[in-house]
């Protein structure tokens, strides 16, 4: 044999006789660190199968039978994405190509011819190049494969948790495959996101993994979507440690019905969220919304009972309409107490009584009464919604 020229007449005698050398590459598997090799997720024969093609390839290179770029190789490809696909580690897969150039190697020896040291070393030399290059072209294309992968199982992931936030089928199946509880409670969390990606909550998979709690996160339209486990945790522990991450708008609802529960707990967190003006930050929980909740739910009738209760308020000039506001505000928290509102105010009583009384002649509505009260307060809460709600 003299060198290269020499190892590819061997090579090509050797390709009729290719399912010798499958016999033992893949008797090699199994016995030469078969912990190193772990082909439990294939069938026999696909291996076999592989194996057969992979030396086949090699023989072919070396004999110069097919040229081709070694490091650009599809048959090397097509097993890198099949295996990939299958879930057998990259690294298995390259300590078997190194199997097999082991095999083929001695294979070639075997049928050699003697020669000196100089022509070994060119021989080995092209024997090398050409299972190294398969190897590269086995590593990009079950790279590639890998990442396709992911993406459709992250694409899938985000289809199922869409189809829970909406309320879809939320079985043991789903459960499943997020890796969620499908029962117990849970905390809802609806954040801005910005149109260049930016989410209100900075990595908060990451800030709560650290506490111990797993979650999983949705990128909708417009939102990110975190569904939290609370799995024996307060809601409010995991409420204040999102509060801390804010950097824009956020809010959360409980839920005590698991994965059914979710949709539900959604809709109220989004209308909590849409109880807090844009251009702030913080997290609000719906328990702390529910005036503002219900008036979201119906902005005609919020307008309406805006209109009723402080339109007339609202259309004075702006420094006699804000201490009327204010002189009401103060009086529905101290619980319709003029005295008590008068301190807070640091005023006489009778100058709150005055200007209460002065709302009552510009609305003509008595403001006496358990639903005056509630009413009023309702109001109230209207004007502190964004101000495209009262369409203002």
């Amino acid at each position: 044999m003299e060198g290269a020229g020499a190892l590819s007449a061997v090579a090509a005698a050797w390709l009729p006789d290719v399912e010798v050398l499958t016999e033992r590459l893949v008797t090699a598997v199994f016995t030469d660190n078969p912990e190193w090799t772990d082909y439990r997720r294939v069938p026999p024969e696909d291996l076999r199968d592989g194996c057969r093609q992979y030396l086949g390839r090699v023989l072919e290179l070396v004999a110069d039978r097919q040229p081709g770029d070694a490091d650009d190789d599809p048959v090397a490809g097509r097993i890198g994405r099949h295996r990939a696909e299958q879930g057998v580690p990259l690294e298995v897969m390259l300590r078997t190509f190194r199997l097999g150039g082991r095999v083929v190697w001695e294979a070639l020896l075997e049928r050699a011819a003697p020669v000196d040291v100089a022509a070994l070393g060119a021989a080995a030399t092209t024997m090398w190049t050409v299972v190294d290059g398969l190897s590269s072209a086995l590593s990009t294309s079950y790279r590639r494969a890998e990442a396709e992968q992911l993406r459709r199982d992250d694409q899938r992931r985000h289809a199922l948790l869409e189809e829970v936030v909406a309320g879809g089928t939320t079985g043991q199946r789903v459960a499943d495959q997020l890796d969620l509880p499908l029962d117990g409670g849970y905390l809802v969390v609806v954040a801005d996101l910005d149109p260049d990606g930016t989410a209100a909550l900075p990595s908060p998979q990451t800030a709560l993994a650290a506490l111990g709690l797993r979650s999983v996160w949705h990128v909708r339209t417009d939102t990110l979507v975190g569904l939290v486990p609370t799995e024996g945790h307060d809601p409010r522990f995991v409420h204040g440690r999102l509060r801390s991450l804010a950097r824009g708008r956020a809010a959360v609802a409980p839920t005590a019905h698991g994965l059914a529960g979710v949709a539900t707990a959604h809709r109220l967190a989004v209308l909590a969220l849409g109880a807090v003006p844009r251009g702030t930050a913080g997290v609000v929980s719906v328990d702390d919304r529910y005036p503002e909740a219900l008036l979201l739910r119906s902005p005609e009738l919020t307008r309406r009972i805006v209109e009723t209760w402080l339109g007339p308020v609202l259309r004075l000039a702006p420094r006699e309409r804000d201490v009327l506001l204010e002189t009401l505000t103060a009086w529905l928290e101290a619980d319709r107490s003029a005295g008590v509102a008068a301190e807070h105010l640091y005023c006489h009583r009778n100058t709150v009584l005055n200007r209460l009384h002065r709302v009552t002649e510009l609305t003509g509505r008595p403001l006496t009464g358990r639903q005056a009260f509630v009413e009023l307060s309702l109001a109230l809460s209207a004007l502190t919604l964004p101000a495209e709600v009262l369409g203002r």
